[in-house]
């Protein structure tokens, strides 16, 4: 079995990942289920506070023709992010064969192993090791732990000041910053302060004749036109199409989040 938005509403979405049915939080589906009886068979739900009860500790998934091991994490994630797919046939149709990539808050690798298995070079980015060996792992599901993926535990920030310091350049530029987030030796990133920098230090290591970036993100506030203005600041004369990643349904699509493309 796969990934499924099953239904959403009353503040929470049922999900299917692999064989079992999940409920998470999710503040932005404020309408009424479009379908309450299929709630019922739901596997676990996830509370604050309360974390999640009755599933294992991890399991897999066939994704878009890839494997992920699914874990249920404190914080009501699981491991992956079924909104980013959507971006992956554009990035497919954008990149030239065998580019250079850059993949930045990584996290457990879904478009890293797309690319890898594409054909690409992907530097594989994270601040946190359990996220990059949470990846590795992913990688080893599909057959692709000797791929040419760079695995680097850091600070996005250094990372890129380094980066351009080694005049070292990227076809292409992903990057999915949180809210709030600490460094490999603490360093603290808010996006509201961040963000621009970020991309100005991204536009310093890409390419002469670069594909693209892509900006994803879930902060609450940074809309489509948000990140259009500042993606417009960063790269005054690129291409810029920006909107919601939304999730389809047999209840309502769920906005999960908005996006960039820069190119």
């Amino acid at each position: 079995m796969t990934y499924q938005l099953i239904d959403s509403g009353n503040e929470q979405k049922l999900e299917q990942f692999g064989e079992y049915q999940l409920i998470r939080p999710c503040p932005q589906a404020l309408w009424k289920p479009q379908n309450p009886t299929l709630w019922k068979k739901a596997d676990a739900t996830f509370e604050r506070g309360k974390g999640w009860k009755g599933l294992p500790k991890s399991w897999t998934l066939n994704y878009q023709g890839l494997t992920f091991k699914i874990v249920p994490t404190d914080f009501g994630h699981v491991g992956l992010f079924p909104e980013h797919a959507m971006h992956w046939e554009w990035m497919k149709k954008a990149l030239a064969s065998s580019s250079n990539v850059l993949n930045l808050f990584a996290y457990s690798g879904a478009a890293t192993l797309f690319l890898a298995k594409e054909g690409h070079t992907v530097c594989h980015l994270d601040a946190a090791k359990g996220m990059i060996d949470w990846a590795k792992e992913n990688a080893e599901l599909n057959n692709l732990e000797n791929a040419p993926v760079r695995w680097i535990v850091d600070d996005a920030i250094k990372f890129l000041k380094r980066e351009v310091k080694r005049e070292r350049r990227y076809d292409a530029v992903i990057l999915d910053p949180p809210s709030f987030g600490r460094g490999a030796q603490g360093q603290v990133f808010k996006i509201e302060r961040d963000l621009l920098p970020l991309l100005e230090l991204c536009k310093a290591v890409l390419s002469p004749n670069p594909a693209f970036i892509l900006l994803t993100c879930h902060t609450p506030g940074l809309t489509p036109q948000v990140l259009r203005n500042l993606a417009h600041q960063a790269f005054p004369k690129a291409s810029l199409e920006v909107g919601e990643m939304v999730l389809p349904s047999e209840g309502y699509p769920l906005p999960s989040g908005a996006f960039a493309k820069i190119a």
